[in-house]
């Protein structure tokens, strides 16, 4: 093979080559933006070092939209078992130990999940097992953010060992370009076993005749270390197969497994189990291959993935990347697939730190539903079985953080992406037939994984009946869920998991129906009050559902239901200075759970009665009631986002206040809008927007959950939010931009207009919706359904007379 340029001089002209295409984030800045033209190319302001520190739990590495393969590092603070961060990275780590095959976007949880086989480029002779390396103090290397760049679809890092590593991904597969230094060890590490979970099994085969690395790893196990629902969930549920090819033969092989090593060896296996830190370092296995450097210092591989059989990876990676493709190559259109999707939103005006906000949270939110079909159109079913997509559906998808995406994101993917929603719909109703009817809260791969509460996925599939959502079959999805939420299931009696990971999709429904409340002692929950919170909204969502489909008596069981909320509603509960009437738990006997404070998460998951009082979407009307009136529940909300001095408290960190970091309470600046004090919605949203959200790795709150809190975003800087799961009613805010324009393949363009939309210019004075002035701070289905224009005259002072009547109020 003829020689290459030098790594040093290769990488200077690669690096030239990325900032005349603006591939890289940070390489070149976007040109600044005129006063409201419109964005031609939104890979441009995306960074997908955002959400990469503060908790945010995302990663910058490459993948496409929906994609199977998201190819990013995984890091390490000196524990083989641990990465520092939920899925595989944290901005403060630069360590790494290897660049990881899949990702999940912001769970929350560490570990969370995938994060499978990380490929290491290794500088030096591999000599002792790199797996008996348990304080990863040689098979890993430091690196500098000065040598890291990240975008859409593309990422590249030089480590401080002298190797670098450029990627970029097509849907199924990947191409590499990994860089030595001259004249020193080269070799590439494959550590089948130590997916961020751990694993049962792993195995790898190196076939040099044909310059070929194959393997596979069984592992699941989301969450696995944490201490609610334990061992119960360190469980296989799927498989990941790879094969890589390469572009050089290989000079040395071996393998290892656990503390012993295998120099030229070709095969290998070995899992590491699911444990964490003493009881799980110094296990697993992998295998190496190394390249003569004294001539040609780069090694191209390319590498397809599956879930279904090697023969899928292998067919990926002829279907989607080309013999002879180039890393510019698969880049460039991976950054071209981004723009197409990323164009559906196409904003004008607006601050460059806006726009890179506000194309960086739609690139977080349709980075899923993540493809798990091959291109044959197989995939694992939740039965452990191969299956192929139903008639008519394009691809299987999973990665549905059910608790967490049900309230934004899965209402922004039906409105931009109805095709992509509809298949996502029937993946999850195939989940469901493969696992005795149980629609399960979380979903990752083909696993039921049951983290959170309540029953996400009946708002989800009504929401997205709602929106327009038609291509997938919504009778026998209906039907399902409806059964499931009438008819008790053996699960719904199981205490495996609880509380953090419940079994039941309906938890003891029996005592449910009799008693119109989860029972804090016998709910076999993560919490009472929550779950029958949760349960009112997923009940008043398939009972709108039910009336779209005729149904009419299911639709007045359900929509009766959707009311419950109200036996956990207690007009004594005190928070001592005068406030009454909180959400609490209840036990079987009717009794209040004691003892009661509006900050305590006694009866909650993951937030305090505080927080969960305000969690009823659909009936805010009756919870102003509940509380005394709208006056009095305005002011009470206006506590809730204020310090008793008057000023904001929207950060999060007190559990008597407003948290945007977790998902029970987002929705509830927008409440305002029912409470007919619009304005107030106008101006505390714009407060979240621009304190809590902007441009680095501190940019989002906390955990984006699967493109939740990115969608939230989204939303609020359009001056639109989903009203109520199960409807396709939006609220109306302040738009942050002077224009946008919503492109949709079906349902006609949404067109929005706020000339004096600015800094100083955060209040609503009037609207006209399709042309005609609007007095009501809310739109109906057709916005959404058939498509229109929203158009803005925007102040610098609250219109306090606009949208207050109360005839014209949300409901």
């Amino acid at each position: 093979m003829p020689s290459r340029p030098s790594t040093a001089r290769r990488l200077a002209a690669r690096a030239a080559a990325i900032v005349l295409t603006g591939a890289l984030a940070g390489a070149v800045t976007p040109p600044a933006a005129q006063a409201e033209a419109p964005v031609t190319r939104p890979t441009a302001y995306v960074d997908p070092m955002i959400g990469t520190a503060n908790g945010g739990n995302t990663y910058p590495g490459a993948v496409r939209p929906y994609g199977m393969i998201a190819w990013s590092p995984t890091s390490t603070t000196g524990d083989q078992t641990s990465t520092g961060a939920a899925n595989g990275y944290e901005y403060g780590v630069t360590r790494m130990r290897g660049l990881s095959l899949t990702h999940v976007n912001g769970a929350g949880c560490n570990p969370g999940a995938a994060g499978d086989v990380p490929i290491m480029p290794f500088v030096g002779d591999v000599t002792s097992s790199p797996s008996a390396d348990t304080k990863d103090a040689v098979y890993a290397s430091g690196f500098s953010h000065d040598n890291e760049r990240a975008v859409a679809g593309r990422y590249t890092v030089g480590l401080d060992s002298g190797a670098t590593a450029d990627l970029a991904v097509s849907e199924r597969a990947g191409v590499a370009d990994f860089s030595f230094p001259a004249d020193e060890p080269a070799n590439l590490l494959f550590r089948v076993s130590n997916s961020l979970n751990g694993s049962e099994d792993a195995e790898i085969e190196i076939d040099t005749a044909h310059r070929k690395v194959t393997g596979s790893v069984l592992t699941g196990a989301f969450c696995g270390r944490r201490a609610n629902g334990g061992t119960n969930n360190r469980k296989s549920y799927y498989r990941l197969y790879f094969s890589a090819s390469f572009d050089r033969a290989f000079s040395t092989t071996g393998t290892w497994r656990d503390g012993t090593l295998a120099p030229g060896a070709t095969s290998g296996s070995g899992g590491e189990g699911y444990a964490t830190g003493a009881d799980r370092a110094g296990r697993g296995s992998g295998g190496w291959v190394g390249f003569d450097t004294a001539a040609d210092d780069d090694v191209r591989m390319r590498i397809g993935i599956s879930y279904v059989s090697q023969a899928g990876a292998e067919a990926n990676l002829r279907g989607e990347i080309a013999p002879r493709a180039s890393v510019d190559d698969v880049a460039r259109a991976g950054s071209a697939a981004w723009d197409r999707e990323l164009a559906s939103a196409r904003i004008g005006g607006g601050s460059d730190a806006q726009r890179t906000s506000f194309y960086t949270a739609l690139y977080h939110s349709l980075m899923q539903p993540n493809l798990i079909s091959d291109r044959d159109g197989r995939y694992p079913g939740m039965d452990g079985k191969p299956h192929r997509v139903t008639r008519g559906q394009k691809a299987q998808y999973s990665n549905f953080s059910g608790w967490d995406q049900y309230r934004a994101q899965i209402q922004l993917l039906a409105l931009l992406k109805p095709r992509i929603a509809g298949d996502f719909a029937q993946s999850l109703y195939n989940f469901a037939r493969q696992n005795d009817g149980v629609w399960d809260r979380w979903v990752h791969v083909n696993g039921a994984t049951h983290v959170m509460t309540g029953d996400p996925t009946a708002a989800t599939l009504a929401t997205f009946y709602a929106m327009g959502v038609r291509n997938f079959d919504y009778d026998g999805a209906f039907e399902s869920l409806a059964r499931q939420a009438t008819v008790p299931h053996p699960d719904g009696l199981s205490d495996a998991g609880c509380p953090g990971q419940c079994t039941g999709q309906r938890p003891n429904l029996a005592q449910y129906l009799e008693s119109h409340y989860a029972a804090q002692d016998v709910c076999r929950c993560w919490g009472g009050a929550a779950e029958t919170l949760e349960d009112s909204v997923a009940d008043a969502a398939l009972g709108r559902w039910a009336r779209m489909l005729g149904r009419d008596e299911e639709a007045d069981a359900f929509e009766e239901r959707g009311l419950w909320w109200r036996n956990v509603f207690n007009p004594e509960a005190t928070d001592g200075a005068g406030t009454s009437g909180y959400i609490q738990a209840r036990d079987l006997d009717g009794s209040w759970v004691t003892p009661f404070s509006p900050g305590s998460d006694l009866g909650f998951a993951q937030g305090t009665s505080a927080t969960y009082t305000w969690m009823v979407p659909q009936d805010v009307q009756g919870l102003a009631e509940a509380m005394g009136g709208r006056d009095v529940a305005a002011k009470r909300l206006d506590g809730f986002f204020h310090k008793a001095d008057g000023s904001w408290s929207v950060k999060g960190g007190d559990a008597l206040r407003y948290d945007p970091t977790n998902e029970p309470g987002i929705h509830a600046p927008w409440l305002y809008n029912a409470l007919g004090q619009p304005w107030k919605t106008q101006e505390t949203v714009r407060e979240i927007v621009n304190t809590v959200y902007g441009t680095g790795p501190r940019g989002l709150p906390g955990n984006d959950d699967l493109g939740t809190m990115s969608a939230w975003y989204v939303f609020s800087a359009l001056g639109l939010y989903p009203q109520t799961p199960g409807s396709a009613t939006m609220l109306l805010g302040a738009p942050l931009f002077p224009s946008a324009v919503l492109h949709r393949a079906q349902g006609g363009d949404i067109r929005i207009s706020a000339p004096g939309a600015d800094a100083t210019h955060p209040y609503i004075d009037a609207v006209k919706v399709d042309g005609r002035t609007a007095d009501r701070s809310w739109t109906d289905a057709g916005l959404v359904t058939r498509g229109g224009t929203l158009t803005y005259r925007l102040a610098d002072r609250p219109n306090t007379s606009w949208a207050t009547g109360p005839a014209g109020l949300p409901q």
